[in-house]
């Protein structure tokens, strides 16, 4: 019978013990909740003057969502008020922005003046459809503002996609010819995309991504010809490559390589007959998002 009770005492304990462990795990997930709801608490006179002056104080503002508070953008507020620059200040706060905009406002004493200052100076911002988050913070009669679009990256899911528009705008550079730099190349004929050199490309991206380097050296030495050779391509006349980090968009990468002459000249050389293209992200980085063109010609 002791021998019951004991056991019997045991399992009480055990059971104590964790209905107090689960009650300090429920008081810590209420107290990042009131946290959270604290900061939205802070942020609510700034927002809702905002999103009254957006949606309603600045003639026309058809097709405007409302904006919505952002965690992070309350961190870069922060930031900015401490005089960092909005991009600096997105960054150190983990926020990446395809835009950003930032309003400082200096004595208003209420939520009527708040809406009067933004809706007398700042509607170009207010009224950007893009423009869809937002982060305050407020000391005193001193208030610093961010709107900003978060930036969409292209996902693994996305590689096909991402890999036919960019084909589709090299294409659409070469048939109508170019100047690159001071060297103009006529209309060429199109590329086409190149299994084997698209494992080239991914190889390389995933390599820059993986070690936040932007070289056309691989980490483990490879220059693009080796890669092209090791993915798989077989014997070739000429190899090229391009690469570019930070780029957010297909679009946004074309028109960087089409602006620098090197890899315009590449874009355009008529020499070469296939392409293979891949990105690969890395969200620890300042670039997050690393990309490779791989041109070629068989021999």
């Amino acid at each position: 019978m002791t021998g019951g009770i004991a056991a019997t005492d045991r399992q009480t304990q055990s059971r104590r013990l964790a209905a107090c462990a689960a009650a300090r795990a429920s008081a810590a997930l209420l107290g990042v909740a009131i946290a959270a709801l604290t900061a939205q608490a802070v942020n609510a006179a700034p927002l809702n003057a905002a999103n009254q002056v957006r949606l309603h104080g600045c003639g026309t503002s058809a097709g405007v969502t409302p904006l919505y508070y952002s965690p992070k953008l309350e961190r870069a507020a922060k930031r900015y008020a401490e005089g960092a620059s909005l991009q600096a200040a997105a960054a150190d706060s983990g926020y990446l922005a395809g835009q950003i905009a930032g309003i400082h406002l200096s004595g208003p004493a209420n939520d009527a003046d708040i809406e009067q200052m933004l809706a007398k100076r700042d509607c170009r911002t207010l009224t950007n459809s893009m423009m869809r988050e937002f982060g305050a913070v407020q000391r005193g009669r001193e208030i610093w503002m961010i709107f900003a679009a978060p930036v969409v990256l292209p996902s693994r899911g996305d590689a096909a996609s991402v890999s036919r528009e960019i084909l589709d705008l090299v294409n659409a550079a070469r048939a109508a010819g170019r100047r690159c730099g001071g060297k103009y190349f006529p209309p060429a004929g199109p590329v086409a995309l190149d299994p084997a050199l698209t494992r080239a490309a991914l190889e390389h991206s995933r390599d820059m991504a993986e070690h936040d380097a932007f070289d056309h050296r691989g980490h483990d030495g490879s220059t693009p010809s080796v890669r092209v050779e090791r993915a798989g391509f077989g014997a070739h006349r000429i190899v090229g490559e391009n690469i570019a980090a930070g780029a957010m968009t297909p679009s946004q990468v074309t028109e960087g390589w089409l602006a620098s002459p090197a890899h315009c000249e590449n874009i355009m050389d008529s020499r070469f007959t296939l392409i293979g293209i891949a990105f690969a992200e890395n969200l620890r980085t300042a670039s997050a998002v690393f990309w490779t063109q791989d041109f070629a010609a068989r021999r």
